[in-house]
């Protein structure tokens, strides 16, 4: 194992949180979004949006911090591996407001969001094999994109 650094560990969390700012940015004006279509039930306010997905980028980070802190000799390749597929549904997360608030492409972001679930659940049965905690860390993520997933699937059945 790698000693703990904590300049480390502020790569992970501050990438996870660049990467959600900037699919933010580039997802336009989210709050006007709802002045063009029909809200769903359940709708949380705005403002809590930036606040649970800043706290999930930290969560994400982290997690993926651990990981990278339990590599050995032995088990590099693995643990790369594991990263890799970690960056990878970063991507598609990052992806998701893109097609959903800046192309309005709500079916599309549909499909999206639901891969971004299976993603995570096998991004976390691959943690698990790793260091479980890292996996139990993304266990608030995996049930937020739960109800992001409702969200999106009930604003596009609504909008149709």
């Amino acid at each position: 194992m790698k000693r703990h650094s904590i300049a480390d560990w502020l790569i992970f969390v501050l990438s996870a949180e660049a990467i959600g700012a900037l699919s933010a940015l580039i997802s336009g004006n989210m709050s006007g979004f709802f002045e063009k279509y029909k809200e769903p039930p359940l709708l949380p306010p705005a403002w809590l949006f930036p606040v649970v997905w800043a706290i999930l980028f930290l969560i994400m980070g982290t997690s993926a911090y651990l990981i990278y802190m339990s590599k050995t000799k032995e088990t590099a390749s693995e643990n790369q591996k594991t990263l890799a597929f970690y960056w990878v549904q970063l991507a598609v997360n990052f992806s998701w407001s893109i097609v959903f608030f800046r192309f309005e492409a709500l079916w599309g972001a549909v499909a999206v969001v639901l891969a971004l679930l299976v993603l995570i659940v096998v991004m976390m049965v691959k943690f698990r094999k790793i260091r479980p905690l890292a996996a139990y860390f993304n266990i608030p993520y995996l049930l937020w994109v739960a109800f992001a997933s409702y969200l999106t699937i009930a604003v596009a059945v609504i909008n149709r």
